[in-house]
Order: C-alpha cells, then sequence, then structure tokens
C-alpha cells in the first residue's frame, strides 16, 4: 500500500506538471499543502466522488485559489468524472474545466468561485450556518462540516476578519479553516507587513485554534479529530514550505506564482524520489486514491435509502410559490393606495410571501432602517439555528459573502439590507454572486439625495450606474407600492441572477392608477409606458422617486399643449434585453428626457444625440430632500425649461 508521502507527492506532481505545460500559474502552495490535503481526503472528508451534489456531503473550500491546481488534483486522482486528466493538461487553456481559479460552475466538486483572497473563507461561514440551519429543521438529513484551505492572504484580507467574527459569535462548530502558514506572500516574506499572532485572534473571535506541523500526517489527523469534536468553529495553522520538495525554490516566494522551470521540477522529482513522467500517476497510488473517492459510499447508501424524498427535493432548490400572494397584495393597495417609502413597502411585500418562499433575510446593522425584517421572523442565534433572520453586524463584505455561501447550499433564498451608498463595501462579494449566478438578493435603501441630512457621504450618486455595468444583475428601482412588489416578485423569479431592489426613505406617492392591467407584472419587461399620450412630443423617462417628476412635468407641458408621455423604468437591465420594436414602441418617436436623481450612467444608449438628461454630475450636500432636489434642479419645473428649450431650438 503506498504510503502518505506517495499519495501527496502525486498533488504536488500534478500540479508542478499542470503548471509547467502551462506556464502560468501557482505551484508553490499545492506542493505546500499536499499532506494537509491527503489527510484531508483520505481520513476525514465524507463524499461521493460519482455525485457531487450530494447534499449532505462535507464541503471543501480552496479558499487560497491560486492553488487551483491542488484541488483539481485531488477531484481527479479521488475520481470525479469530469475532473479528467485532458482536462489537468489543459490547465488555464481556453474552455478547460480546470481554470486559472476555481470557479463554480465549471467542474463538479468545485463548490464556490475563490481566488479574490478572502471571498473563500466568508463564502464558508455562509455554508456553514446553512448547514447548521438545515441541521435544525432536517437533524436526520444534514450533518456535515465545511473545510476551508486558507492561505495568509486570505486572513490579511478584511472580510476573513468580518466573516469569523460572526461565525465565532455563532458558533458554527462544523466549521474547519486549515490554515496554510509558510511565511510567504508574493513580496517576500510575510514579516514585510504581516506579525499577528494568528492563533490568539482566532481564539479572541471564540474559535478553538492550534498549531502543526503541516508536513506530520499524524499530527495533522489529530488536530482535525480534535477540531471536529469541538464546540466552535476551529482554526489549523499548519506550519508548511512553500513550494515543498523543490530544492533552490522551497520557502521563497519565487515558488508562488511562477511555473518551477524544467531544470527545477527535474531537481523536485529526483527530490521527491518520484521517478515517473508528466502526468504519469502509477496505478497503486491512483487505485489508493480513488478508494479515498469512495470510502463513504456506506453513508451515502444509507443516508439515500432514509431521507424522505421531499427533503431531498427541498434540498436541491428552493420552491417559489408567491404568485397568488403578489397579486393579492397588489389588489389590497389598489384600494389603500398608500404614500409610504418604498423600503417600507418591501417590508410589506416580505409579510405577503413570507410564507410562500425559503427566505433568510438579514441587515448589515440597518434592521429598521433597511425594513428587512418583519414580525413573524426569528432571529438566528447560536441557541436557534431554526431561526430565518441574521444580523450580520456593520459587516456589509461579510454579508455578501456569506449569503453566497447560503444560496450555494441551493435550500434557502438570503437577502441582505444596507444602505445603497455601501455598495462598495460589499461589491467584491456581489461581483462573485453575479459571477456565480447566485439569486441572492440585495435591499440597498437610501437611494439617492432624497435621504437628505445625513449629506454626500451618505448619497449615492454613481451606484446605479455602478451596478447597471456589472453583467448578470437585475437592478430594481421601484416607483411606488405596486412596483415594488412586482420588483421582489420578479427577483423571487430569476434564481439564477442577483437583485438588487434600490429603495427610498422618503414617502412616494401611489402612482399605479394609470396601469391598464394591475395583475401583469409590467415590471417584466423593464420598462413601460406609465401615462400614454399618442403622438407625444416627448417621452419622459423615469425610476423609482422621480416618476412622481416625471408624471407632474407631463401635466405641465400639457398646460403648455405640448403633449408627453411617462415611461416608468424599474429595471434598466431587463429593458435592454427587449427586443428593439418593443422599445421603440414605449419611447415613441417624441423628445426622450431621463429623470434619474444619480450620473447619467447607461442612459446616453437610450437618450440618443438629441435628448436631455435631468440628474447628478456632482455629489450631494445636506438638507431635507425638498430643498435638494430644487438645488440640484431635478424637479417638474426644471424638466419643463429645459424640454421647451430643446424644442424651440429645434423649430
Amino acid at each position: 500500500m503506498p504510503i502518505f508521502a506517495e499519495l501527496a507527492n502525486a498533488i504536488r506532481v500534478l500540479s508542478i506538471d499542470a503548471v509547467e505545460k502551462a506556464n502560468s500559474g501557482h505551484p508553490g502552495m499545492p506542493m505546500g499543502m499536499a499532506d494537509v490535503a491527503t489527510v484531508l481526503f483520505t481520513k476525514h472528508m465524507v463524499f461521493n466522488a460519482k455525485d457531487p451534489d450530494w447534499p449532505n456531503r462535507d464541503r471543501f473550500i480552496l479558499s487560497a485559489g491560486h492553488g487551483s491546481m491542488l484541488l483539481y488534483s485531488l477531484l481527479y486522482l479521488t475520481g470525479y468524472e469530469e475532473a479528467t486528466l485532458e482536462q489537468i493538461k489543459n490547465f488555464r487553456m481556453l474552455n478547460s474545466k480546470a481554470a486559472g481559479h476555481p470557479e463554480y460552475g465549471h467542474l463538479p466538486g468545485v463548490e464556490t468561485t475563490t481566488g479574490p483572497l478572502g471571498q473563500g473563507i466568508a463564502t464558508a461561514v455562509g455554508m456553514a450556518l446553512a448547514e447548521r440551519m438545515l441541521n435544525a429543521r432536517y437533524e436526520n438529513a444534514i450533518d456535515h462540516y465545511t473545510y476551508v484551505m486558507a492561505s495568509d492572504g486570505d486572513l490579511m484580507e478584511g472580510i476573513s476578519h468580518e466573516a469569523a467574527s460572526l461565525a465565532g459569535h455563532l458558533q458554527l462548530n462544523k466549521l474547519i479553516v486549515l490554515y496554510d502558514d509558510n511565511g510567504i506572500s508574493i513580496d517576500g516574506k510575510t514579516d514585510l507587513s504581516f506579525s499577528d499572532h494568528t492563533i490568539k485572534r482566532f481564539e479572541a473571535y471564540n474559535w478553538h485554534s492550534e498549531l502543526v506541523d503541516g508536513h506530520d500526517h499524524l499530527a495533522i489527523d489529530a488536530a482535525i479529530t480534535r477540531a471536529k469534536r469541538a464546540n466552535k468553529p476551529s482554526l489549523i495553522a499548519c506550519k508548511t514550505t512553500i513550494g515543498y520538495g523543490a530544492p533552490h525554490k522551497a520557502n521563497t516566494s519565487g515558488a508562488h506564482g511562477s511555473p518551477l522551470g524544467k531544470e527545477e521540477t527535474m531537481a523536485t522529482r529526483l527530490a521527491l524520489k518520484w521517478y515517473h513522467g508528466p502526468f504519469d500517476i502509477p496505478a497503486p497510488i491512483l487505485n489508493e486514491w480513488r478508494a479515498a473517492g469512495e470510502k463513504s459510499l456506506e453513508v451515502y447508501d444509507l443516508w439515500q435509502k432514509e431521507t424522505a424524498p421531499e427533503i431531498k427535493e427541498l434540498l436541491q432548490r428552493p420552491k417559489v410559490d408567491i404568485d397568488k400572494a403578489i397579486n393579492d397584495y397588489k389588489q389590497s393597495i389598489r384600494e389603500t393606495k398608500p404614500f409610504l417609502a418604498t423600503r417600507v413597502l418591501s417590508q410589506r411585500v416580505l409579510e405577503a410571501i413570507a410564507s410562500g418562499a425559503p427566505l433568510i433575510g438579514g441587515s448589515a446593522d440597518l434592521t429598521g432602517s433597511n425594513n428587512t425584517k418583519i414580525a413573524s421572523q426569528e432571529v438566528i442565534t447560536a441557541k436557534n439555528y431554526k431561526g430565518n433572520y441574521i444580523h450580520y453586524g456593520v459587516r456589509e463584505h461579510a454579508m455578501a459573502a456569506i449569503m453566497n455561501g447560503i444560496s450555494l447550499s441551493k435550500a434557502f433564498i438570503p437577502y441582505g439590507g444596507t444602505f445603497l451608498v455601501f455598495l462598495d463595501y460589499l461589491k467584491p462579494a456581489f461581483r462573485l454572486s453575479a459571477l456565480m449566478q447566485q439569486g441572492v438578493i440585495y435591499v440597498l435603501t437610501h437611494d439617492s439625495i432624497g435621504l437628505g441630512e445625513d449629506g454626500p457621504t451618505h448619497q449615492p450618486i454613481e451606484h446605479l450606474a455602478s451596478l447597471r455595468c456589472i453583467p448578470n444583475v437585475l437592478t430594481f428601482r421601484p416607483m411606488d407600492a405596486v412596483e415594488t412588489a412586482e420588483c421582489w416578485q420578479l427577483a423571487l423569479q430569476n434564481r439564477n441572477t442577483p437583485s438588487v431592489l434600490v429603495l427610498t426613505r422618503q414617502n412616494l406617492p401611489y402612482l399605479s392608477d394609470t396601469r391598464v392591467n394591475h395583475f401583469e407584472n409590467a415590471c417584466a419587461k423593464g420598462g413601460y409606458v406609465l401615462v400614454e399620450k399618442t403622438d407625444s412630443l416627448v417621452t419622459l423617462i423615469a425610476t423609482g422617486s422621480e416618476v412622481s417628476i416625471a408624471v407632474d412635468a407631463a401635466n405641465k407641458l400639457k398646460a403648455l399643449n405640448i403633449s408627453s408621455r411617462v415611461v416608468s423604468m424599474p429595471c434598466v437591465d431587463l429593458f435592454s434585453r427587449q427586443p428593439k420594436e418593443y422599445q421603440d414602441k414605449v419611447f415613441g418617436k417624441g423628445l426622450r428626457v431621463v429623470i434619474e436623481a444619480a450620473c447619467e450612467g447607461v442612459w446616453p444608449k437610450y437618450l440618443g444625440d438629441n435628448g436631455i438628461f435631468v440628474g447628478m454630475d456632482s455629489f450631494g450636500a445636506s438638507a431635507p430632500a425638498s430643498d435638494l432636489y430644487e438645488h440640484f434642479g431635478i424637479t417638474a419645473e426644471r424638466v419643463v425649461m429645459r424640454v421647451k428649450a430643446k424644442l424651440g431650438k429645434s423649430k
């Protein structure tokens, strides 16, 4: 039987060979952590390589995504069918499933997209929390561990502090982080910039923490065993040598992000006593690895036999049944015509749909401002994982990554709130929501200068433009109660796209009375004619709080015998997907005017050479909302003045 060192060396040489063939990659981390990975996968990981999506599998997250060849090597060696040797030979090449950094959805066994440091460990907190929530609901069906392999860089990034703090607070005892403590970063020794006492740091977070020799198989095995028995999350600092086995590049930054080179590769093979050609894994070693891929079959078969079919179905994809609730709610508000902020209306929609979708809500310490919690929701705590609302604390970045992890569990639909201006605090994780096609819902309130006195530090100006530039994102900015309900409905229907609900602090009038069909979701096409005038000279296009300004401007233009139509555009992203014929029908042939209390962003695409934009070209100011709209010229009177000037010049 092959010894552990030979099994670990199989990971090392596959990683070396793939990086060498690609002439690109990071061999040092896989070489250094090969021993840890071998112990984990052969002794502890519960999984079935033939069923990568088994809901009760242990999760393995390579947060140090630059070391992706360690993960691809493990998947190939343990028998994941799509992780072929051919894919590894094409590492980092176009269309290879073995991408430069692990990408979710490309290769079964890759649990989340990693590479931006810190994202993996934070996403894993969400996965571990989802496991605890599912265990509280289905104790006999879900009970597994989440293992993370993290680097110095992961622990330097601020998001790891946010996520680890919350994980300790929630006592996520099924979360185990294996820290590659090799003391090397791209610039050189980590002591150039990093002198944290990591063990004490994690102890302060309420984690079980210890240090082991990352090349001592027995010590690693014992440490993981202790971590599995802990009543809190665990950090195992594995003291390793980056580029282990390379005679000249081991323990140097030269092993981090470049191929070893032909001579060093040959010298490393000799040092490891590996007398086989590139990509050649001897049968005894490969067979032992394949056996590791099947070691959990008894546990797997028992789970399949004893777990109820309805639970299995739920764990594969949450059911969303809200259409009737939305229509009933829309019918009720036709009578009350609420004059409320869309953040408040959003909360009312949540009350109406709460029983129809497996929602897990939350906020970054702004629950009362975001209106993200409803009365029926219970707060998730270390003593109550059956809850469905998370107090994330002032941790926007971690909140977004944790929601990604919860979404990847496939059993819940997470939504979380903060102010729109803090989009930049959470954007790296938000970007991964889009990249991984996760239907996470972001409730971002206080959406413009309309928030008033808090001033320009809190008034988002460029954020709508930023959101609309990110692929695979739906940004919704509803104008009233009906549109808020419809935007929530669309967010819940689009499970492969993150959605952003951009909501106001200030109260807005009810404007949907002019719509013909209240039961049709008019927002589904992104934009529609709210106030129709045949052969109109002007088309007034607006979103959210500015739609009422457009309606007021249309009335003032009518008094001047200038016919106009009003277009509400709650989702530019959906409107851009509509056929040109529909877009032209909505816009008509008149002068196009866009009204939005934000910077111009994507609007020139629709305005053309002759259109008018009424919005912001500077930061905001501190004053009551009504004064700010007047000060920055975002008023019906200003719209009328500019339309008159434009039409006068064109005659």
